[in-house]
């Protein structure tokens, strides 16, 4: 069986770079996406993706609405809401909008891992 990428969505580039060090360290493929809307092009297309990372807090369309919006069109993917905006009531949040898991920034490396070894 082929391994299968994840889609990084996030718009700061820092953020995507310190993710791709961290999965590549542990030869993990990945593609990225630095809005919602090249999300949904990449998505669009013929992929091997198996696995979405997805920052909630972007410009034009955030996560909550993103995530939303792939379900409602029928995504089946493992979605892992990321955020640095760790608030009281954020996770349930990111669940209800219909995400798999959620990981708060900083990333706990192993939290992640957890969440991408369970769906991956």
């Amino acid at each position: 069986m082929q391994k299968k990428d994840i889609l990084i969505i996030d718009d700061d580039y820092r953020n995507i770079f310190a993710l791709q060090m961290v999965l590549k360290a542990r030869k993990l493929s990945c593609q990225t996406a630095s809005s919602f809307n090249e999300a949904q092009e990449i998505l669009s297309q013929p992929h091997n993706i198996g696995l979405i990372l997805m920052d909630m807090m972007m410009p034009e369309i955030d996560g909550y609405e993103g995530i939303s919006i792939l379900k409602k069109q029928g995504c089946v993917l493992p979605i892992i809401a990321i955020t640095a905006q760790a608030m009281s009531g954020d996770k349930e949040k990111c669940i209800a909008a219909g995400a798999n898991g959620y990981v708060s920034k900083p990333v706990n490396i192993d939290h992640l891992m957890f969440f991408i070894e369970k769906y991956l």
